[in-house]
């Protein structure tokens, strides 16, 4: 796959709201400084635990973060799309990465030097809120899980993480979800088991919420997801 076309800041532009609030200055300093870099499927860009000295911008892909309980299985906290950042807010803290981050399909991703990341921050008030509006949704969404995980049982929590996915991938031309997750990943999306996770898809497709095919899953029946999920 050839990544030249995609490392272009304006592309991440049009998927981030965040980098609208920079000057045109600021871009041109930002392009020379960045380091790109092409992942394989698999690759850790970081792990767990460890010291980040930037900030991440996927330009091209997807990457899972998730942390690794006791008995070594993942429970993934969240994916990010073409055009988010990612280890900003170890950055900002100054603490070690509280997840690993890891490539699940082919992608691009930017390198933004620490220094630079804090000063656009220092010297652009609009970028800065931005910044605190991303960090302040991604709470809430963390907020929303735990709640999800304390009150909703699996089969509506499975609903609702297809529903999110619908949501934030889309389709792609043949109708199915543009993201491909094993049973496991989707597992660890989900908070349970990956043979509950089996059975429940089944009974969903026989339901004709869903079509299976392998690790793709088409969306039949939204309205029906949506009040499993209890989200009305």
């Amino acid at each position: 796959m050839d990544y030249s076309e995609f490392n272009t800041c304006e592309t991440c532009f049009v998927h981030n709201d965040i980098f609208r609030k920079i000057t045109k200055d600021e871009i041109d300093i930002l392009s020379y400084i960045k380091n790109c870099n092409n992942y394989d499927k698999g690759d850790i860009i970081y792990s767990e635990g460890s010291r980040i000295s930037g900030v991440y911008c996927l330009n091209s892909g997807i990457v899972k973060h998730y942390k690794t309980g006791n008995d070594g299985k993942e429970q993934i906290i969240r994916f990010s799309k073409a055009g988010e950042i990612f280890g900003y807010r170890s950055v900002l803290s100054n603490e070690a990465a509280c997840t690993t981050a890891k490539v699940v399909e082919e992608s691009s991703v930017c390198f933004i030097p620490a220094s630079h990341f804090l000063n656009l921050i220092n010297n652009n008030s609009g970028f800065a809120l931005s910044v605190i509006k991303l960090s302040c949704k991604e709470l809430g969404d963390a907020n929303q899980y735990i709640l999800d995980i304390a009150q909703k049982n699996v089969r509506e929590r499975l609903a609702e993480i297809l529903l999110l996915l619908y949501e934030n991938f889309g389709e792609n031309k043949d109708g199915d979800l543009n993201i491909f997750l094993t049973r496991e990943e989707l597992a660890g999306l989900v908070g349970t088991a990956t043979e509950s996770v089996i059975r429940l898809l089944s009974e969903f497709k026989k339901d004709g919420l869903i079509e299976l095919n392998k690790r793709k899953i088409k969306i039949i029946d939204l309205k029906k997801l949506k009040h499993i999920s209890q989200n009305y």
